[in-house]
């Protein structure tokens, strides 16, 4: 009987010991709904079709690059469960798709949903369920407001920020402009007008001869360009989505407008912007850019731009690799990556943001050289640095030092 007794206290005191490694080991592990020892299930809202659906390929690239992560192991061993759905960039569908991902799919984050009007609609909503709305993909300048919305972020820069650039660029080098703006009336359009105004300062008034907008459901904005071009402007700043401004460039060319044209970063693409309107008609178009364009030539045998090429290779060989939304998700993607490994093993909401917010001197592949992310507790703005760039044959070329525009939300 002793014997047994002497068994029955070392079993006894091995289930102690395992129970307390146990306790121990999910001391360590700290999960939110979305998250566990196996998988991290990310939400997305992309416009897949209607007016905006030139920035798909920015989901698409997303899922392909965490098809990569997961291939190569995962973050911290766990995979990335990619949940990516169509909104139309309808902001009423974007509350839906919202709803969904937080409630039925229940997702840890929803990461880069598209557009100013529809991360609008839901900014609310997500800030109220504690749910990050993480790294924006516009560059409104509200999404810097980290007092009155801390679970919600940007990424690039801001729309603000970019246009007091070009106001600038305008005031030094063309004092007497007589300045025709093109916007699309929404929260996007009006961020990147205030930004310009703003930049102009008291010349705005004599400056601006005309400020035209347009609903993102008019099929063509060919009579709005007509309008802009009676007006005798000789500088054209076009504030404009994708589908907008290819049609802007090409109903320019057709009048013989030629007017001093900036057109705003978010349609610098050249595939799905500049080729489709012909080369011939978007020479001397001036814009901004903050990571490497990959038809140009001088980064061919940039370490960062192979990597790329031999990525779209094997996980995204459908790409246009013109488009520069491609890059853009590429880029915006390894941001989600840093901080989902900085999180390590606490994989909350809240860890999350935190992690977000603590971000030094970081430098995806892809970025323009001396430009990096940085965040903090009391800046939500990942990205404020741009280089202006000039369209010249079938090529955006950079000029100038690298600007930094901050504009606060």
């Amino acid at each position: 009987m002793p014997a047994m007794h002497v068994r029955l206290g070392a079993f006894s005191a091995a289930l102690v010991l395992a129970a307390a490694l146990s306790t121990a080991a999910s001391a360590q592990k700290k999960y939110d709904t979305g998250a566990s020892d196996t998988e991290i299930k990310i939400g997305n809202i992309m416009p897949y079709s209607g007016p905006a659906s030139a920035y798909g390929v920015i989901g698409k690239t997303e899922e392909a690059y965490f098809r990569k992560v997961n291939a190569e192991g995962g973050i911290n061993g766990r995979k990335i469960n990619f949940v990516t759905y169509d909104d139309a960039y309808s902001p009423p569908k974007t509350v839906e798709q919202a709803r969904k991902l937080v409630e039925s799919d229940e997702v840890l984050l929803i990461f880069n949903s598209l557009g100013t009007p529809p991360n609008s609609a839901i900014q609310k909503y997500m800030n109220q369920k504690k749910v990050p709305q993480l790294f924006v993909a516009t560059g409104a300048t509200k999404w810097n407001d980290p007092k009155d919305f801390p679970w919600t972020m940007g990424w690039q820069p801001n729309y603000q920020s970019e246009t007091v650039i070009y106001a600038k660029y305008i005031l030094k080098n063309k004092p007497d402009a007589k300045i025709a703006v093109l916007y699309q009336n929404d929260d996007y359009g009006k961020d990147y007008l205030k930004g310009f105004k703003d930049g102009l300062g008291a010349k705005a008034a004599s400056m601006i001869v005309i400020e035209d907008s347009y609903e993102v459901s008019e099929p063509t904005i060919d009579s709005h360009i007509v309008r802009l071009k009676a007006t005798g402007a000789d500088v054209f700043m076009n504030i404009t989505t994708p589908k907008f401004a290819a049609q802007a460039i090409k109903k320019n060319a057709e009048l013989g407008w030629k007017p001093l044209h900036f057109l705003n970063n978010v349609s610098g693409s050249i595939g799905s912007v500049i080729k489709p309107a012909g080369f011939e008609n978007a020479q001397d178009i001036i814009s901004s850019q903050y990571f490497k364009d990959p038809t140009d030539a001088q980064w061919k045998k940039d370490p960062a731009m192979i990597a790329w090429n031999e990525f779209l290779d094997k996980y995204y060989p459908d790409a246009n690799r013109a488009d520069a939304s491609v890059m853009y998700g590429y880029i915006v993607s390894q941001g989600l990556v840093h901080v989902l490994k900085a999180c390590g093993d606490n994989l909350t909401r809240e860890n999350v943001m935190k992690q977000a917010a603590s971000i030094k001197n970081f430098e995806p592949a892809g970025l323009l050289p001396g430009i990096k992310v940085n965040t903090s507790a009391s800046d939500f703005a990942p990205l404020s640095q741009l280089q202006l760039i000039r369209f010249k044959g079938e090529h955006w070329e950079r000029f100038g030092e690298i600007l930094s525009g901050d504009v606060g939300g």
